[in-house]
Formats: C-alpha cells, sequence, structure tokens
C-alpha cells in the first residue's frame, strides 16, 4: 500500500474556457428590452449604441436633447451630436422642430427601438398574401387539372396610430460650432493651431491628445483665429482652470471649450477719414507776417485797412 503506481494516469486539468462567459440575472424590474440588431450593430459607434440605450431607457416625456445628455454624460456636445445624427442616419431616431403657441421653437425627439426601415419591411412581410401552392403530380401518370383556388382577400390595412412627424427645415437655423467639415483648407492658422493642440502637453501633461484628435480639433481652433484671437489667448483657455481629477476625455473637455467660449466675430472696421492738410504759411505783403492761405498776397488785418482807407 506504501507503493506507488507509476502507470497510474495523472490528475486531469481543469479546462481554462475561452472567451466571453455570461453570468445572467432574470429581471424583474426596472429594466429595458435591447434588440441585438442595435447593441451588435455593424456601422454604428460605441457612443451611439450607448446613447441609444440610455434613450430608450427614459420615460416618456424625459429630455433628450444634445446640452441635456452632454451634462449626463463625459462626452462633449460635438461628440454627441455627431452620434445622435448616426442615430437617425440608421432610424433609431428622429427629431424635428416644432412652434410653440408661444413662439418658442421646441425640438421633438422620437426614439425607436427597432430602425424604421426594419419595422416597414416587417409590416410589408405582414401584409403580403400567401398564395397556395400545389404540389406536382408524378410524372408516371397525367397530370389532372386543377382549379386553382381563389387566392384569399387581404384584409384592409390599418393606418399606422402613431405616425413620425415629417421633419421640416428651420427657417432660422442657427450656426453651429466649427467642426471639420466647415473648415478643411490648410492654412497657416491651420497649421497654427495643428502646433498648438499637439504642444498643449507642456502646459500640461494630461492633455496629450493623439494624431486624430488633433486632426479633429484643428479646424475649430482655427476659427478663433480668424475671429481675431492670439494663440496665446487660445492657449490659455483651454489650459486654464483645469479639474483636479483625472482626465478620462481631454479631447471631449477641449472640444467642448472651443465650442461654447467660441468669441464673436470681429466687428467691421470704421471707414478711414482722409487727412485734411492745413493751408501752407504765406508772408504778408504789407505787415510781413505770417498766417495761412493758399496762395501769397495780404493778412486779414491789412485787408480790413485797405477796405477802411477806401
Amino acid at each position: 500500500m506504501d507503493k506507488q503506481n507509476p502507470s497510474a494516469p495523472p490528475c486531469a486539468q481543469p479546462r481554462i474556457p475561452r472567451g466571453i462567459t455570461h453570468i445572467n440575472v432574470r429581471h424583474t424590474t426596472r429594466f429595458t428590452v435591447i434588440g441585438n440588431h442595435l447593441a451588435q450593430h455593424p456601422e454604428l459607434s460605441g457612443l451611439a449604441i450607448g446613447l441609444a440605450v440610455h434613450i430608450q431607457s427614459l420615460p416618456t416625456g424625459a429630455r433628450a436633447d444634445i446640452k441635456t445628455l452632454a451634462a449626463r454624460f463625459p462626452e462633449g456636445e460635438t461628440r454627441i451630436a455627431a452620434a445622435l445624427r448616426e442615430l437617425e442616419t440608421h432610424g433609431y431616431l428622429a427629431r424635428t422642430r416644432e412652434r410653440l403657441p408661444s413662439g418658442r421653437v421646441v425640438t421633438h425627439t422620437v426614439s425607436y427601438n427597432r430602425p424604421r426601415d426594419a419595422e416597414a419591411e416587417a409590416q410589408a412581410q405582414d401584409r403580403r398574401p400567401t398564395t397556395p401552392q400545389s404540389k406536382p403530380a408524378p410524372t408516371s401518370t397525367p397530370t389532372p387539372t386543377l382549379t386553382p383556388a381563389p387566392a384569399p382577400t387581404p384584409a384592409p390595412v390599418q393606418p399606422d396610430a402613431e405616425v413620425p412627424p415629417t421633419p421640416t427645415p428651420d427657417p432660422h437655423p442657427k450656426s453651429p460650432p466649427p467642426t471639420p467639415e466647415q473648415h478643411t483648407h490648410h492654412s497657416a492658422a491651420h497649421d497654427t493651431a495643428t502646433t498648438l493642440l499637439a504642444s498643449l502637453h507642456r502646459d500640461d501633461p494630461r492633455l496629450l491628445l493623439a494624431e486624430r484628435d488633433v486632426r479633429r480639433l484643428a479646424p475649430a481652433v482655427t476659427a478663433w483665429l480668424d475671429r481675431g484671437a492670439a494663440p496665446e489667448a487660445v492657449r490659455r483657455t483651454l489650459t486654464a482652470s483645469l479639474p483636479e481629477d483625472p482626465l478620462r476625455h481631454p479631447a471631449g473637455l477641449l472640444a467642448h471649450r472651443l465650442a461654447e467660449l467660441l468669441p464673436p466675430p470681429l466687428p467691421a472696421a470704421p471707414a478711414t477719414r482722409a487727412a485734411v492738410r492745413p493751408l501752407p504759411l504765406q508772408n504778408c505783403d504789407g505787415c510781413d507776417r505770417a498766417f495761412r492761405a493758399p496762395a501769397p498776397g495780404r493778412c486779414r488785418d491789412c485787408r480790413s485797412d485797405l477796405s477802411e482807407a477806401a
């Protein structure tokens, strides 16, 4: 019993699972159903998917505008606006501007937990009538003549209970903050803006930006320079009063400051008045005193004496 058996098989090693392991707990309260077509969308960005999930979890009537979402999440208004445009493009969101009786213009947001294109395709599949198909008869026997059964009359299509309002263009659109699409030229100001952004980490090591963030923020800095701001003034604005906590999204913070603190355009320069040159000095022929006149002659006093003598 005290001897070991060298031919005994070794103990089986535990198998290490690969990939993700799910531990699912059934939710009974405070949950939102999200389709895989959204959670695993191949074209939407991670920020767009996250915003779609957050918006679908909000109750009806909650605010979902850009400023409210920017106050809720660390990303700036520029990135959140771009993500909302992604959701509109893929049918998960619709935004329309409506004018209240008071004259105020508000934005109405409609969220779709299923893309509108997919919803329309599913409704078309449900409304499509089914045509009975007859089984082919064996080739060894004559095929009897069959009278096809009349196709069933499709049920009348009921109008949708809720139709999203058609977007209407804003008659007085507001000028959005400068974006890369608006400034694509490479000028001296653009080169200065790129150099300024790439060197911000010298003021604060936390402001070390990736190359793509420098290209994305350079047009906004160029807009500041085009409006007369000095490069050092832009640098002070971007690096002043930074939070003491670790900066998780330095590019988002800089984009927010560039958009919110953009100076107004320079006023038109006033028209310069032409300088009026004084008349040249002349020596009076009568008293030899100096006076200003367009041509030589007598001063005012000598002309008065001559007129009195006459």
